[in-house]
């Protein structure tokens, strides 16, 4: 994997390269801010040259090997994953696994082995005995809101799952999720779409990074783009952080300007 930006000079460059190929390298490629700035929330995405997040219906065929270990180390960074929960329907999400590279780094940083996934949904229309509720090496929370059904929020408790009430209506507040998994010591939020729920969170105002690999495919069709919903009201300006390079791949990272 080669750094294209910032541009590094060529001793730096061959020597960035190296660690780059390696878990904790690209770790370092994409470090948090320290804990004491507060919670951050960062996205990641994957979207054709011509910006569909889906081909075929899901975004693994828009993705490659580089890409899933991007996906791997963003993951073993965070405290909690959210996702949307058509998003978890239809990627078939299993709980996050614990990496045996990462495992000293997340001891040292008072974090849980793998991070917990945190799915946001309305109404709770979810599979319970799916193994992201049965198999979670650490608890998964459910984001919802304090009108979602009593029904299916006794059915996932008794699951297991955590319920964490982050509206007033029958959704999610975007502000009040960060809130609340902040309040339980998860800081580094790592938010994996779907495309509606992301464009909620940037909407409101609370995305701090976005993560977008730019796949070197176009699909054409009717797929969404990585953020559909919500407009950005006016549009938010972000900066370019780093930019890496594999196979034709980029990977991207933009912050809050």
């Amino acid at each position: 994997m080669l750094r294209i930006y910032p541009v590094p000079e060529e001793e730096e460059a061959a020597r960035q390269g190296e660690a780059l190929d390696t878990p904790l390298g690209l770790a370092e490629a994409y470090a948090y801010p320290p804990r004491e700035a507060g919670p951050y929330l960062r996205a990641n995405m994957v979207g054709s040259l011509d910006g569909a997040a889906r081909a075929e219906g899901r975004s693994a065929p828009l993705s490659s090997d580089a890409d899933m270990r991007v996906f791997g180390v963003l993951r073993a960074l965070a405290d909690v994953i959210l996702v949307g929960a058509e998003t978890a329907r239809h990627e078939g999400y299993r709980p996050a696994k614990a990496r045996a590279a990462f495992a000293a780094r997340r001891a040292a940083d008072g974090q849980s082995p793998a991070p917990a996934i945190a799915v946001i949904s309305r109404r709770l229309d979810l599979d319970f005995d799916a193994p992201l509720f049965a198999a979670p090496s650490v608890p998964t929370l459910l984001l919802t809101g304090a009108g979602a059904p009593r029904a299916a929020l006794d059915r996932a408790r008794a699951a297991g799952a955590e319920v964490v009430i982050a509206g007033e209506g029958d959704g999610v507040e975007p502000a009040r999720v960060v809130r609340e998994l902040a309040a339980r010591g998860h800081a580094r939020l790592l938010h994996e779409g779907g495309p509606r729920v992301l464009a909620q969170f940037a909407a409101a105002g609370v995305l701090d990074e976005l993560c977008l690999t730019v796949s070197p495919l176009l699909t054409g069709g009717d797929a969404p783009r990585i953020m559909n919903g919500p407009g950005v009201t006016p549009p938010a300006r972000y900066v370019p952080r780093s930019v890496l390079e594999e196979d034709g791949f980029l990977f991207t990272r933009y912050v809050r300007a």
